[in-house]
């Protein structure tokens, strides 16, 4: 078993409807260690770089607006940004927050529980992001954290 680090960030939609200690005490309760927390203010840039391998497909634009709070009312937007650190914490941390989907997640994960199809503008709302890969968790830690951030 391979000890990782992923990235989870709590998302706008749920910063706004207060889900960040549901979503995180149901992190908490893995075998995973919490080594980096901190609120990070999201500009363009950071949410462009986050998402940039979907840069070019046709939903890019609305899934940074949406890091940027834009469809929540929320100015000056502000991320909750947490590194777990575990055997296969990538995975582990996956199958806590359940699909992308939030109608496709085991409604025991994060998404299953929380998530919904806004049905006023048909925007998936899925609470929290966690790194889908271990190559992705290297890349949106370092975006997110300095190495003196992550208590080891």
């Amino acid at each position: 078993m391979a000890i990782e680090k992923t990235l989870v960030l709590i998302k706008p939609d749920g910063q706004k409807r207060k889900l960040t200690g549901l979503a995180i005490d149901r992190l908490e309760r893995s075998e995973l260690e919490l080594i980096a927390a901190k609120v990070v203010p999201v500009t363009r840039k950071l949410a462009e770089e986050h998402y940039e391998a979907l840069k070019g497909k046709p939903f890019f634009e609305n899934l940074v607006r949406f890091f940027l709070g834009e469809f929540h009312g929320i100015k000056n937007c502000k991320l909750l940004a947490l590194v777990y650190k575990g055997e296969n914490a990538v995975a582990e941390v996956r199958k806590i927050v359940g699909a992308t989907n939030p109608e496709e997640a085991d409604p025991k994960s994060i998404r299953g529980s929380f998530g919904k199809i806004n049905p006023k503008n048909g925007i998936m709302e899925n609470v929290i992001h966690a790194s889908g890969n271990l190559e992705d968790a290297q890349r949106e830690i370092a975006l997110w954290f300095k190495k003196e951030d992550i208590a080891e």
